[in-house]
């Protein structure tokens, strides 16, 4: 009994060794050069927030093209112009694809969405649906008023809390939380989801199911790295996000069915009356029709999936690039007064601003383009993963290989 626990010891504390010695047996023999790796975790412990930052100074050290180890993943870190663009034209195709994380499977219908799925004749028919009828220059300038008019509401709302000019203190982050999903709503359903006068149960859940999902926002995927953590649910993580998953697709679905509905005649007078204005143009009612046209194209997946990629691809963002010229305009009143002053002069007091004084304003477009140098909203582009083994900027990649 003694020599089999003896045995079984040894064996399980020779399993990291194995896996290591074997990992080392694989490798390409011209890789990038990059630090010294720990078995079994690699370089995880080198990560720390923000994570770009320590890509950055690591690569200082071992140069643009850098390789790692996280866990079993094998990286790839290029951060020259050189390699970037070595990755967007000699191995565009390799690099195509995203690794499939478990956020991407659970919260985007199993990374069926446009910023998630692999490349291929579905993520191209994405791609058109979603260059053609959704994001053509010609369909957002139907929506310049619905733009104008959430940005008035917000200046309303701030006027109306501010006290007769006494300082206040509020949040602009929530502030520009509800004015970008307000727009992104209107433009794609007719509806509003936040302010005052909305105290309707759909937007309650429509609020609660994206309060959950930014929630998941950055949720770290270690069993991807790790995938002992497979058969691990911290927290409760993933019937989380199955459950959140469920109420945002039965919120979608709703809005698929309604639309339907109000377009074949058959919803309530009242329902329809209420709707019709704002909803004849609504990007649901554009992709409804083109069923008639694309039915094995154009299904509520598909649908389904389209408004899940606006909701997430246009609002952080939207909301981080919001938030910091803002900030930084605050903490350097010159240049506020330069901003200011401009505005004045370009457009008057008479009126707000609107889009098209926008190639107007030079020195607005400085500080905006400035903001964007110094505080990207997304310092790291979502990481891809090479397809087959491949040459990159002279160095050896094997397939399987992550891209930052």
């Amino acid at each position: 009994m003694e020599m089999n626990l003896y045995v079984n010891l040894v064996f399980f504390l020779a399993i990291p060794f194995i896996l290591f010695i074997s990992n080392k047996l694989r490798k390409p023999k011209n890789l990038p050069p990059g630090p010294q790796a720990l078995p079994i975790t690699g370089h995880l412990h080198l990560l720390k927030r923000p994570v770009h930052r320590t890509l950055h100074e690591l690569s200082q050290k071992y140069g643009p093209v850098m390789f790692l180890q996280f866990g079993v993943r094998k990286v790839i870190e290029a951060s020259s112009p050189k390699a970037v663009e070595e990755c967007f034209t000699k191995n565009d195709i390799i690099f195509a694809n995203l690794p499939e994380m478990v956020a991407g499977k659970l919260l985007n219908y199993n990374s069926s969405t446009i910023g998630l799925s692999s490349y291929g004749d579905h993520w191209k028919n994405l791609r058109r649906i979603t260059s053609l009828e959704v994001l053509s220059q010609s369909r957002l300038a139907e929506f310049t008023n619905i733009r104008q008019e959430e940005v008035h509401l917000l200046l309303k709302e701030l006027y109306e809390e501010s006290n007769d000019f006494q300082p206040i203190k509020f949040v602009l982050r929530s502030k520009f939380l509800y004015l970008t999903l307000n727009i992104t709503m209107r433009m794609i359903a007719g509806k509003r989801y936040y302010g005052k006068d909305v105290t309707n149960e759909e937007a309650r859940q429509f609020q609660e199911v994206i309060r959950d999902m930014v929630e998941f926002h950055g949720t770290a995927n270690l069993e991807y790295y790790l995938p002992i953590f497979q058969w691990i649910d911290i927290k409760g993580l993933k019937k989380s996000m199955v459950t959140v998953m469920k109420k945002m697709d039965r919120l979608l679905q709703n809005l698929i069915n309604e639309h339907q509905k109000i377009r074949s005649g058959s919803a309530p007078l009242s329902d329809a009356s209420n709707r019709k204005k704002e909803s004849k143009r609504a990007l649901i009612d554009v992709l409804i029709s083109l069923q008639d046209t694309e039915p094995e194209f154009v299904t509520n997946q598909i649908i389904k999936s389209i408004i899940m990629s606006l909701l997430g691809g246009g609002t952080e963002t939207a909301i981080t690039t919001l938030e910091w010229p803002m900030s930084l305009l605050l903490n350097h009143p010159e240049e506020m007064k330069k901003a200011s002053a401009e505005i004045d002069a370009c457009v008057g007091q008479d009126r707000l601003l609107d889009e098209n004084d926008h190639p107007k304003l030079n020195y607005l477009n400085n500080v905006i383009t400035e903001t964007l140098r110094l505080y990207p909203p997304v310092p790291l582009l979502l990481p891809h993963y090479s397809k087959e083994d491949c040459t990159f900027c002279g160095y050896e990649v094997p397939k399987d290989t992550m891209l930052f």
